[in-house]
């Protein structure tokens, strides 16, 4: 690895095991780094990813982490999971080592890597898998990587290297991204999320700012036209932002709500692209105005890019792949329809502000499935939409009773337990002919699963009636 990022010759500890800290690990590895890595857990996965990682020569330790070993480090890689006061990390600055994640790293192996960021609070997964469908259409060697899924550790491993990546980052990676520096940089929108990590919502912002900390001149971005927060976003890192003027300068915005570089005339119901139309909204197969957007954005950036991107070849193989482009997994899906029920799972929405969304695209008589491990924010915003679509709130899992004394007595709510399948189907016996079900926790999935995609994929199992 580059002297600038390691900093002094020595072990380099990883601490979390999860995906990227298991790729970031192998990855200094097969740069010929010496390697700790721990995580506090233990588990059957986890004793996997230790025999692949010890097979490569790299020290693991499963169910503590040797604090003396982390002090004495040579930089400390964080998995994007792991708080900045956790122990092993403060022990880390206490010491003086320097705290990168998993990005950093491999941003660092791959210096001639294009790649266009994209970060916000909702939206980012669908605006990043829609910009890597683009990039290919246009014949790029080109991958999604990030908190989407695929470490970008593991990129820089592959052979040949793709020449494009779209790269989802979340707050919690751009806090230890120091180098972030993209072809282009997207910010979707911003609301309130992960207060129960961050101190404040200004702290959550903060590290969302640090997307634009190595701006200058001749930096491309793309953002939100409709919402002041993001237009804000760059006045909070003004010790990385020296001159706002030249950032605002090389600013491109997408609105649903007026003319701009990207926007959506709903007068004639185009997605309008740098002046001309794209394609018609019907041929895009996504619901909700929220996936309007993030196709201007994914399609814009993709556009501001690279100027070949622009011609008018281009635009067609662009236009072709919004019309081919499906829902992602978990994210307003629809799974089917029962009874003259439909079923649809967004289990990845995980805040308020996007069951918000969910909520106000519904067009039936809705049973909403609200529930699993508190966030830190207020329920009360969805009071409207529900009164809207009608139907009754499932609040269930840790955060039942916060949802109830936020919701009781303005919406019909019932409160239940932490079985899951108990859930269901009481949202299964509510439920009726023309009505819908809809997942949209607002809540992380960790009182109860894994993950939001263990939490999708048994709603989608037990919703078609297999309770195995």
């Amino acid at each position: 690895m580059p002297d600038s990022l390691v900093g002094r010759a020595g072990e380099v500890a990883v601490v979390g095991l999860g995906q990227s800290g298991a790729a970031a690990a192998l990855l200094l590895a097969r740069r010929g780094r010496e390697v700790y890595a721990s995580d506090g857990n233990v588990s059957p996965a986890l004793e996997a990813t230790a025999a692949t990682l010890r097979s490569a020569g790299i020290a693991v330790e499963l169910g503590e982490h040797d604090l003396a070993r982390i002090r004495k480090a040579a930089l400390v890689v964080a998995s994007p999971g792991i708080p900045p006061d956790a122990a092993p990390l403060g022990t880390a600055r206490a010491a003086g080592v320097t705290v990168v994640g998993e990005i950093e790293v491999a941003l660092r192996a791959l210096p001639q890597l294009r790649y266009i960021a994209i970060t916000g609070t909702n939206g980012k997964t669908t605006t990043t898998a829609l910009a890597g469908h683009l990039l290919r259409a246009l014949g790029h060697d080109a991958l999604e990587a990030g908190n989407i899924g695929l470490p970008l550790a593991e990129v820089a491993m592959r052979e040949p290297i793709p020449a494009w990546v779209a790269l989802e980052i979340s707050s919690y990676q751009l806090h230890d991204t120091p180098s972030i520096h993209p072809t282009v940089g997207v910010v979707t929108n911003l609301s309130p999320d992960h207060l129960d990590r961050y101190p404040s919502v200004e702290a959550y912002y903060g590290d969302k700012a640090r997307l634009f900390q190595n701006g200058h001149s001749g930096s491309r971005w793309v953002w939100n036209g409709d919402d002041p927060l993001v237009a804000d976003l760059p006045r909070l890192r003004p010790a990385y932002v020296r001159n706002r003027e030249v950032l605002l300068g090389t600013t491109w915005r997408f609105s649903l709500q007026r003319k701009s570089e990207a926007w959506f005339d709903r007068e004639r119901q185009q997605l309008v692209l740098l002046g001309e139309p794209l394609i018609a909204r019907d041929e895009l197969h996504l619901v909700g105005d929220h996936n309007v957007a993030n196709a201007l954005a994914a399609s814009l950036a993709v556009m501001v890019a690279d100027t070949t991107h622009q011609t008018a070849g281009a635009r067609a193989l662009m236009a072709q792949a919004l019309r081919e482009f499906r829902p992602l997994r978990h994210r307003l899906e629809t799974i089917g329809a029962w009874g003259g029920v439909e079923w649809i799972n967004d289990s990845k929405a995980t805040n308020v502000s996007s069951t918000l969304v969910a909520v106000q695209g519904m067009t039936r008589r809705t049973v909403l499935l609200l529930g699993g491990r508190h966030k830190g924010e207020p329920y009360t915003a969805l009071i409207g939409p529900m009164l809207r679509c009608g139907g009754t709130v499932l609040a269930y899992g840790e955060a039942a009773q916060l949802i109830e004394r936020d919701l009781k007595g303005h919406v019909p709510l019932e409160r239940l337990g932490s079985s899951f399948p108990d859930v269901v189907a009481r949202a299964r016996a509510l439920a009726q002919p023309g009505d819908a079900v809809l997942l949209s926790p607002a809540c992380s999935s960790f009182d109860m699963f894994p993950n939001y995609e263990v939490r999708g994929a048994t709603f989608a199992r037990l919703a078609a009636g297999d309770d195995a």
